[in-house]
């Protein structure tokens, strides 16, 4: 992940993914409860235009943030957050990293793992969330510049490697699971989100996903949640 001649293919769906209020919130939520005290530093990595930032920032929890896209960088920047360089500088800065669908743009994502578990200090808590399963890789993930989509013993390894020790793992969003694979089968052949039937989903269904990831978290999912934490 590097901001040398980077820059970010999926803006439009970025932009559309901004609307998803439940599914953001769910997220953003997961960040909170390891946010256990005041002052405790937080670093936003692959913080695109700010989405999650904003809804820590108004929950008083202001991240720093990393993203190699120039365009996002000067976004972020005018909403006045502290934008961390990708070069090595100060090890085991954070008690708390949050990454939200980043991994998988990373060619070299072990060396990625690594980078963040040299960020997080002695007990802090990495906190990732990527897209799941290779049978859903479609015409989205090709526009948006996804390498992989993941498994959970997949993502556990790359993070056990990098000397983290896995605090939970599950898979998220089944019914997204299947919506994903239509979107597949019959959704658009350019790989761009429809506002409008992302906005139903998530209003009118992914509460209901939500509630089912306890039944289905070891089986399926669109995405694989993992928090992790640094010995």
């Amino acid at each position: 992940m590097t901001s040398s001649g980077f820059a970010y293919t999926g803006c439009s769906n970025l932009e559309a993914m901004a609307e998803a209020v439940n599914y953001n919130r769910f997220l953003v939520d997961t960040v909170e409860k390891h946010v256990t005290a005041p002052g405790l530093r937080v670093l936003d990595f692959g913080a695109g235009s700010g989405t999650y930032a904003d809804l820590l920032a108004a929950r008083h929890i202001v991240p720093d943030c990393l993203e190699p896209d120039p365009t996002l960088q000067s976004a972020l920047r005018s909403k006045g957050y502290q934008l961390v360089d990708e070069t090595p500088g100060e090890p085991e800065r954070y008690g708390v990293i949050y990454t939200f669908n980043v991994l998988e743009h990373i060619e070299n994502d072990q060396a990625a793992a690594q980078r963040l578990a040299s960020l997080l200090r002695p007990g802090g808590t990495l906190v990732v969330y990527v897209p799941a399963l290779e049978v859903l890789f479609s015409a989205m993930d090709v526009k948006v510049g996804h390498y992989r989509r993941y498994r959970r013993a997949q993502l556990e390894q790359i993070l056990r490697k990098s000397g983290l020790l896995i605090v939970e793992s599950r898979y998220c969003d089944p019914i997204g699971f299947f919506a994903t694979l239509a979107y597949k089968l019959f959704g658009r052949s350019d790989g761009t989100i429809n506002p409008a039937a992302l906005k139903l989903y998530d209003r009118a269904v992914f509460p209901l996903s939500k509630a089912l990831q306890s039944v289905t978290s070891r089986l399926f999912g669109k995405n694989v949640l993992i928090v992790a934490t640094k010995a």
